[in-house]
C-alpha cells in the first residue's frame, strides 16, 4: 500500500483495485441492486423529457456505431454517447436517489456509463454491481473531504464529484491496475464541472450525462496508456485547492475506514419515493401516515399545518403552484396531493394537476412554517410534523425527527419499489410485457452472466417506417389519466 505522502489518486486507486465480489456484504449487494433498478426506472421516465429529446436531436450525438442501448429505444450507439444520453435522462425528472453527505445524487453518474461499458465488453452483472459499489465509495469519500464548502461555493457535486465516481467504477469494470486507475482519477480532475447556477434548466440533467461520459472517457483513455499528473487532486493548482480553496478540505477523510462499512449502506443514502423535491418528502410521509391511520377524508379537514426544519422551506414554500415545476417545489401541494390521492405519482406533477378544484380548495386551508422545536443548527435537518384540524375541532398530528428519503432503517419495500418502477417505465413507453421481467432481473442483477441479457428488456421496438427518407418522430409522452396504479403483482 502506498505511503500517506503518495499522490491521493494513487492511494484511492489502490483501494479501488483491492476489492472483489467476496468483499460485498449482503446489505451492500441488496441496496446496490435496488438503487440500480431505481435509476433505470427514472431514466426510462426521463426519456420523453425535452432535455433528453433535444440532446438526441443534436447533430453528432448518438450517431457513432456501437452496442450500447439508448434505454427505452431501439437505438444503439457507442458507449460514450449512450452514457451521455442515458445519464441525462436519468436525472431529467430529479427523481433519482440522493446522499445527504454528498449533497447530490450518487447513482446517476454511475449507472449509465457502467451499463454502456458492460454492454460493449460483455461484462457480467456481478462485475457491474461491484464496480457500482466501488464508484459510490470513491465519490462519497471525496465528498466527505470537500463538503459542505464545495456545495456552498456553487459547485454541483453530482457532477463535479460524480466524474470521479464514474472514472473509478469504469476503471474497476475494465480491470485496470492501480496506476492506470489513478491516471483515470487524475484525468477526471481536469474534467470536473457543473455549476448550481444552471439549476432549474435543462443543463442540470445534462451535468449528469456529461460527467458520466467524462468518467468513462477517462477510464478508456487510461486503459490505452494516456498520461496525467497523479498529484492532480492535491497540487496547489489541482482539484482540491482550485474547487474548494487552500485549507478548506480534509483529504484524510477520503481514506478513513474505506469500505468498512460500505458507503452504499450508510443511513444518509436514500431513494426518492415521490417525484418531487426531496425537502417535501418528510411532510408527505407524515400526511400519508396520518391519512392511513386516522382514515382521513378531505371533506372532514378544516385546516392543514405543515411544520418543518427551516432548511426545507426556502425552496418549497410555494402555496399556490400553477405549473408542474412549481408543484414539484411546493410543500403545500405535495402534502395536499398525498391526502387526496395517496402516494404521489408522476401524473400528479404533470399538466394541470395542481389546478384541480379540490386541490385549490385544500391549498386555501394549508399553511407551512418552520417547526419551533427544530432549530436551524440542530443535528437533524429532515424533520417534519403535519397537523390536521378537523371540522369537529379535533387536532390530529404525526411527526418525524429525521427522514432523508427512504433508506437506512426505513428502506422502500419491494412493492413500493415496483410501484415506482412501473410508473416510470409506463411513462417511458417500454413494452408492457417487458416491465415486470426487467424489474425482477435488475433486482437480481448480480446473477446475470451477461448484462446484455438484461438490457434487451430495455429495448423498445422501432416503429415501422413507410418512407425511409422520413425520420421517426421523437418519443411522445404517453397520455396519463391520473388514476391510481392497479394492484401490485406478486413477484
Amino acid at each position: 500500500m502506498a505511503s500517506d505522502d503518495a499522490p491521493i489518486a494513487l492511494r484511492m486507486a489502490e483501494r479501488i483495485c483491492a476489492y472483489s465480489r467476496r468483499d460485498l456484504t449482503p446489505g451492500a449487494l441488496g441496496r446496490a441492486c435496488a438503487a440500480i433498478a431505481d435509476t433505470i426506472g427514472v431514466a426510462l421516465a426521463g426519456l420523453p423529457e425535452d432535455c433528453t429529446q433535444v440532446l438526441l436531436r443534436t447533430p453528432g450525438v448518438a450517431v457513432a456505431p456501437g452496442r450500447a442501448l439508448i434505454f427505452g429505444t431501439a437505438r444503439r450507439t457507442a458507449p460514450l454517447d449512450a452514457a451521455l444520453v442515458n445519464g441525462t435522462a436519468s436525472h431529467a425528472l430529479d427523481y433519482d436517489d440522493f446522499s445527504s453527505d454528498m449533497g447530490g445524487h450518487q447513482s446517476v453518474p454511475l449507472v449509465a456509463p457502467l451499463f454502456a461499458l458492460a454492454e460493449e465488453r460483455g461484462a457480467s452483472g456481478e462485475r457491474l454491481v461491484l464496480a457500482y459499489v466501488i464508484g459510490i465509495e470513491a465519490m462519497i469519500r471525496l465528498a466527505r473531504a470537500v463538503n459542505f464548502v464545495h456545495y456552498d461555493k456553487g459547485w454541483h457535486p453530482t457532477a463535479t464529484l460524480g466524474v470521479f465516481g464514474a472514472a473509478a467504477a469504469c476503471a474497476h469494470l475494465l480491470g485496470l491496475d492501480a496506476r492506470r486507475t489513478a491516471t483515470a482519477l487524475a484525468l477526471a480532475a481536469s474534467m470536473a464541472s457543473g455549476l448550481k447556477a444552471n439549476f432549474g434548466t435543462m443543463t442540470k440533467p445534462f451535468h449528469v450525462g456529461h460527467c458520466g461520459r467524462n468518467g468513462l472517457l477517462a477510464a478508456l483513455m487510461a486503459e490505452q496508456g494516456f498520461e496525467a499528473r497523479l498529484g492532480a487532486l492535491e497540487h496547489p493548482q489541482g482539484f482540491l485547492d482550485v474547487f474548494n480553496g487552500p485549507g478548506l478540505h480534509d483529504a484524510a477523510r477520503i481514506f478513513a475506514g474505506w469500505g468498512d462499512p460500505w458507503e452504499i449502506e450508510a443511513p444518509g443514502i436514500a431513494l426518492k419515493q415521490f417525484p418531487c423535491c426531496g425537502s417535501t418528502h418528510p411532510a408527505i410521509a407524515m400526511m400519508l401516515r396520518l391519512a392511513r391511520e386516522e382514515r382521513l377524508a378531505a371533506g372532514d379537514v378544516a385546516r392543514i399545518e405543515i411544520l418543518v426544519h427551516p432548511r426545507r422551506l426556502p425552496h418549497t414554500d410555494n402555496p399556490w403552484p400553477r405549473t408542474p415545476l412549481e408543484a414539484k417545489f411546493s410543500i403545500q401541494y405535495a402534502v395536499v396531493r398525498a391526502l387526496l390521492s395517496g402516494t404521489p405519482r408522476l401524473a400528479h406533477f404533470e399538466g394541470e394537476a395542481a389546478l384541480e378544484p379540490e386541490v385549490r380548495r385544500l391549498l386555501a386551508l394549508t399553511t407551512a412554517a418552520p417547526h419551533p422545536d427544530m432549530p436551524a443548527d440542530g443535528p437533524n435537518h429532515w424533520g417534519a410534523e403535519v397537523v390536521v384540524t378537523l371540522r369537529d375541532g379535533r387536532r390530529l398530528s404525526r411527526r418525524v425527527a429525521q427522514l432523508v428519503g427512504r433508506g437506512g432503517d426505513d428502506p422502500m419495500s419491494r412493492e413500493e419499489l415496483w410501484a415506482k418502477f412501473r410508473d416510470c417505465a409506463e411513462r417511458g413507453a417500454l413494452p408492457a410485457a417487458n416491465v415486470a421481467p426487467l424489474f425482477d432481473r435488475l433486482l437480481a442483477l448480480a446473477e446475470a452472466a451477461d448484462v446484455r441479457d438484461v438490457t434487451r428488456l430495455l429495448e423498445r421496438p422501432a416503429p415501422p417506417r413507410t418512407d425511409a427518407r422520413v425520420p421517426a418522430p421523437p418519443l411522445a409522452r404517453p397520455e396519463r389519466d391520473g388514476s391510481r396504479p392497479e394492484a401490485i403483482p406478486r413477484h
